[in-house]
């Protein structure tokens, strides 16, 4: 859910709109009814990033960059898509 609220409301309560923030709520606060910012939830980083760490867990077809049949290409194209109705 996402409450709008004005400058002057979210200086007043800041504490408030964050304590709806930390339950998941996003707060949007807006000059003159024009929004100029967000308030979401904090999400730690998941951590530090392992160059490797999924190798050998995907693999590519040696064929992958082949040609596609010619069927598939006119499809692909536009040729041969009435027979789908």
């Amino acid at each position: 859910m996402t409450v709008e609220v004005n400058i002057h409301e979210a200086k007043t309560h800041l504490s408030r709109l964050l304590k709806r923030v930390a339950t998941g709520e996003e707060v949007v606060i807006a000059n003159a009814g024009k929004p100029v910012a967000k308030l979401v939830p904090y999400v730690p980083a998941l951590g530090p990033r392992v160059p490797g760490r999924d190798a050998g867990l995907i693999w590519v077809a040696d064929d992958f960059d082949d040609p596609l049949p010619r069927d598939v290409q006119a499809f692909f194209e536009g040729e041969g898509d009435e027979d789908l109705d």
